[in-house]
């Protein structure tokens, strides 16, 4: 339950530690990325990632930087009941999924490359539930062998899914194109329809599935725009469109970001049922 203390500025309102059932709120890690400002190396997160994991998944972010290595993931897992793997400015190396790197002109985040992909293995070893968006999406088939379009834009046939760097954010972030769902799935009926509208802000995309990952939706020139593990029992989700963005007025969105929050709850059950 929720309570209040007095400060030097009147009330405040704490937020609890326990979900409306009594139960512990999910913890969900979720890694940062590097970003360089005025000389300095910083490890970042955006706000808009984590405010619909809070407001609308009712869980509770940890944040772990990447810039670290690997060594300490399993002691990271061990905390959380959750992985969410967000989007970034940064590309995937291509070396990767074994091509050469088509766009030098774009950012690399390798740090965040070499702590995301074993963490995938790990979570989905420990049945942890785990939500990708957009690089995030794009990880969780790199790790699983999967490969990537590095230019879309210059691919024929393929619509242009960039952003217009030249328009302001609200306009960068509209909705552009409809992604239709794979019929009879779970992610169809969590939609409630054949087809949602999204937005689109991204240069690659998935060019080859992974090992055990099947598309949820396309875009209406074909790209794979959401992907799942059927063969997992946990909740696995990756979508290439950004959910996260002004969440709360898009009922898509929360029913994402709740259902992640509801796998994240069923994984704090079992752990305290063990």
């Amino acid at each position: 339950m929720s309570n209040t203390k007095n400060t030097a500025h009147g009330q405040v309102q704490e937020t609890s530690s326990k979900s409306s059932s009594g139960t512990r709120k999910p913890i969900v890690l979720m890694s940062m990325g590097a970003q360089e400002r005025a000389g300095h190396e910083y490890q970042v997160m955006t706000k808009k990632y984590m405010r619909p994991l809070v407001e609308h998944a009712g869980c509770v972010p940890v944040l772990a930087p990447t810039c670290f290595g690997s060594n300490d993931l399993a002691l990271y897992l061990s905390m959380v009941d959750g992985v969410y793997l967000t989007g970034a400015g940064s590309n995937i190396d291509p070396s990767l999924y074994g091509q050469e790197n088509l766009t030098p002109e774009k950012t690399q985040d390798q740090d965040r490359d070499r702590f995301d992909l074993p963490l995938i293995h790990a979570a989905l070893a420990m049945g942890l539930p785990l939500f990708g968006i957009c690089r995030g999406m794009q990880e969780l088939n790199v790790a699983l062998g999967g490969d990537m379009y590095q230019k879309l834009y210059a691919i024929p046939g393929m619509r242009e899914h960039r952003e217009d760097y030249s328009a302001s954010v609200a306009q960068q972030y509209a909705d552009v194109h409809t992604v239709k769902m794979v019929p009879d799935t779970w992610f169809a009926s969590l939609m409630q329809q054949a087809e949602i509208p999204v937005n689109s802000l991204h240069g690659q995309g998935i060019k080859t599935l992974g090992k055990g990952l099947q598309a949820l939706a396309h875009a209406e020139d074909g790209l794979i725009e959401a992907v799942h593990l059927p063969e997992c029992e946990q909740f696995t989700l990756g979508v290439q469109w950004h959910p996260e963005w002004q969440a709360a007025q898009n009922p898509f969105s929360i029913r994402m970001f709740q259902a992640f929050g509801d796998a994240c709850r069923q994984t704090v059950e079992k752990k305290s049922r063990n």
